[in-house]
């Protein structure tokens, strides 16, 4: 039997663009000789479709173009993704997997386990179904299943999520395949996780597991394909290439075919995790150029390089934007980036903008020591120049802030907070410096003296970061503890010096506000800040 993995990347809410792409992937299929090729979880939608499963015109959308998929499939099936309405109380939608042969829909299962955690919130949209379904299909038995149904093993997991594991029926039911059809979105690690547990899956109830992912960057999230097949010894077949779309195929009573031979080294695949997620961020957003703001520091030379790895050097637009506080250094190391990436370079200094507010707040600032504001003045400055760009050519601004800046709000609002999209939002400090490493080993382009100099905002005379924030990588280990690992401070303080880490939790707790105004940023982690992050602003959270 040949299964063919339609490893695609949808657009939410394009309908009609999504059911093109299915329609192709199974005309592929049928030409190949697949007997069933597998379309990710809720692919004519796109994942996530959050509040657009509340437009009843999508859901019939849907529904018609679930009929003009049925007929084209001739000679292979297609197991397709799609909100089904259901009547009666609770929800009105079943998040379904639907079988599709000649015309007809042969047989459909309801998502039994709804994700309720991090970024996932199907329970607000979707009523669960109450068990895997089981149907026969050319002398076999499938059992089919969406996502989350099969991410319960009690065997594999030592906490799970759920009281019910839907897979134990397939003990008495003993299909011949499982068929997974999945939005699972990435975060470094997550790769290697998935075809551990799906490997465990296969081999505790000897059934061949075929996995169908989906791929592409959905606003703050992004997924890897890394779609799968293994055979009843939980050996792996094939797998789809990890940030690409395409159709896979693997005859479950052959060998195990072509793929990658070890998971991609971590720092290339957070890095291409990024540079996807920016890509299509931008171009789903109807964007074709970038704009940044190139300070000669480590973050926002991380991020130019995302960008013009993602759309084009063409299509990026860098500009440097000096102010007294500048140095020397700082201006050479943005001009020579841009000149090695090849991509379009302009300064426009601050200064006489920044003289006029200090003029303008002479009289009130009279007898008052230089503070914070004059420093946030400067941000705010190049925040407005980048913005009267972006309105007068129609490029996107990226904020270059990285994870560590954002949890101790050591940034301004309204000033480098600003754009459209943060992509290294979920990148601690010192994996910045990992990941410009990384891109430096597929060419030179990001001078040695960014990677040696001590980071500074530049807002004030010989200013450094350390001036306000503890080092990174002591920082970066403590905010990986909390946020991540959701560490107890009692715990905290019995690994790090307590008074160091006490600061960090009541200043990572005190900027919510900011964080709630910061533009969108890539979740490439498995705890960023964000939709998966839901923390009250007006609180008070006692440490003890």
């Amino acid at each position: 039997m040949r299964i063919a993995l339609a490893q695609l990347n949808f657009l939410v809410g394009d309908v009609a663009g999504n059911a093109a792409k299915i329609e192709r992937a199974i005309v592929e299929a049928q030409n190949r000789g697949a007997a069933v090729v597998l379309a990710p979880e809720l692919s004519l939608l796109g994942y996530p479709p959050k509040d657009i499963l509340l437009n009843g015109a999508l859901i019939a959308a849907q529904q018609k173009a679930l009929k003009t998929l049925a007929r084209s499939c001739r000679s292979t099936a297609a197991l397709i993704g799609w909100a089904a309405p259901r009547q009666g109380h609770g929800k009105g939608l079943f998040n379904c997997a639907s079988l599709l042969y000649r015309g007809k829909i042969l047989a459909s299962h309801h998502k039994t386990l709804l994700p309720y955690y991090d970024v996932f919130d199907e329970g607000r949209y979707f009523e669960p179904g109450e068990q895997i379904t089981i149907c026969r299909f050319q002398g076999r038995r499938l059992a089919l299943s969406v996502c989350e149904d099969i991410w319960n093993d009690k065997n594999y997991w030592e906490k799970r999520n759920y009281a019910e594991d839907p897979l134990v029926k397939l003990k008495s039911a003993k299909p011949d395949l499982l068929l997974n059809i999945s939005a699972s979105p990435y975060w470094i690690g997550k790769p290697k996780e998935r075809l551990g547990m799906m490997a465990a899956i296969s081999k505790r109830y000897r059934v061949p597991l075929a996995y169908a992912n989906a791929v592409g960057g959905n606003d703050e999230l992004i997924f890897d394909g890394s779609s799968m097949v293994l055979n009843a010894q939980g050996k792996l077949l094939v797998q789809g290439p990890p940030f690409k779309e395409g159709v896979i195929y693997a005859d479950l009573s052959g060998d195990r075919r072509p793929g990658p031979d070890r998971p991609m080294p971590e720092d290339r695949e957070a890095y291409e995790a990024l540079v996807l997620g920016t890509r299509d961020y931008v171009l789903k957003c109807g964007f074709k150029q970038i704009v940044l703001g190139l300070s000669g520091g480590i973050d926002s030379s991380l991020v130019a390089a995302i960008a013009a790895d993602a759309v084009g050097p063409k299509n990026v637009l860098g500009i440097s934007l000096p102010s007294r506080y500048s140095s020397g250094h700082s201006k050479e190391d943005a001009e020579s980036l841009a000149r090695n990436f090849g991509i379009g370079f302009k300064t426009i200094s601050i200064e006489p903008v920044f003289q006029a507010y200090l003029n303008i707040f002479g009289e009130l600032f009279s007898g008052l020591a230089p503070n914070i504001a004059e420093e946030n003045i400067q941000a705010r400055i190049r925040g407005a120049l980048l913005m009267a760009v972006s309105n007068k050519s129609g490029h996107l601004v990226l904020a270059t802030g990285n994870k560590s800046e954002l949890a101790m709000g050591y940034c301004t609002l309204y000033g480098d907070l600003m754009g459209g999209l943060a992509p290294i939002s979920d990148l601690p400090k010192m994996m910045v410096y990992r990941l410009a490493r990384y891109r430096n080993t597929l060419g030179a382009v990001i001078p040695e003296r960014v990677f040696t100099k001590a980071p500074s905002a530049e807002l004030k005379p010989d200013q450094t970061d350390q001036d306000t924030l503890p080092p990174y990588e002591l920082l970066d280990a403590i905010l990986e503890d909390y946020i991540v690992n959701e560490t107890s401070f009692k715990r905290l303080k019995a690994k790090y010096p307590p008074a160091t880490a006490l600061k960090v939790l009541n200043t990572v707790d005190r900027n919510e506000f900011k964080r709630r105004q910061a533009p969108p940023g890539l979740k490439i982690t498995q705890k960023a800040f964000g939709v998966g992050r839901r923390m009250p602003i007006a609180c008070r959270i006692e440490h003890e």
